[in-house]
């Protein structure tokens, strides 16, 4: 499993790349393409994996829906995206979805906050209540907007024991809106936190994949998703067959 922010395939390889290569934000410049065939490369190691700003199509990508080609170049059957954000009418961006495994349900939410254009994308596979759950977020940069953003995917989550929630939290462990998340649901803090942030000197855990108690895994590490400004999460994900029938 991996969940990946990955920048929309802009390179930033320092702080002062936020000013100098501002421009790739919004222009589709720069060797995005490169980046992104970087980025399939990793993600084809993986069976399920979660993006954070994914362009779904516009004009920094060159009109490309990023979700869409990363699933073609890696090689997966089944994708899903979800449109959050419109940056001034030149650039767009998602949460994504690859899946080697087939969805029974893809829902869309959207996500309350001070400023529109967070939510959450969940696909459900196996059935019933003991099915596997996999929610992918990108949550606010603010610590009010962030709790309720927590609060409302808590309400989603709470007593599924094969739940994942995964994403750019921009926040770590122990805040205490994450730890209201992990008294309300079935989520486990993580056994170890694996700086994400920055990707040249990471030295803050504020991407997570998080797991429900009827789940575990091992072996989480962070690795370069192309040149983005935060680190891929990977894990094994162990996950009892009844989950996925």
């Amino acid at each position: 499993m991996l969940s990946a922010n990955i920048q929309a395939g802009s390179s930033t390889r320092g702080y002062h790349d936020y000013v100098a290569r501002s421009w790739s934000h919004v222009l589709p410049a720069g060797n995005k393409r490169g980046s992104l065939d970087a980025i399939a490369r990793l993600a084809g190691e993986h069976d399920i994996v979660g993006l954070n700003e994914s362009d779904p199509g516009s004009l920094r990508s060159g009109f490309t829906n990023q979700t869409h080609y990363l699933a073609q170049a890696a090689g997966f059957d089944y994708w899903s995206h979800q449109p959050n954000r419109r940056v001034g009418g030149v650039a767009s961006s998602a949460n994504g979805l690859l899946s080697r495994l087939e969805p029974r349900e893809v829902i869309d939410h959207a996500l309350p906050g001070r400023i529109s254009g967070r939510g959450v994308l969940m696909a459900r596979f196996g059935e019933g209540d003991d099915g596997l759950l996999i929610a992918i977020v990108h949550l606010s940069l603010g610590a009010a907007s962030r709790a309720s953003q927590l609060a409302f995917v808590a309400e989603l989550l709470h007593d599924h024991p094969h739940a994942v929630l995964m994403g750019d939290f921009n926040c770590p462990i122990d805040r205490p809106e994450m730890q209201a998340l992990f008294r309300s649901t079935r989520l486990q803090p993580p056994d170890c936190v694996v700086p994400t942030f920055p990707s040249w000197r990471p030295q803050r855990a504020i991407d997570h994949i998080l797991i429900g108690d009827g789940l575990s895994c091992a072996n989480a590490c962070a690795m370069p998703a192309a040149f983005s400004d935060h680190l891929a999460l990977s894990l094994d994900l162990h996950i009892p067959s009844a989950a996925l029938r």
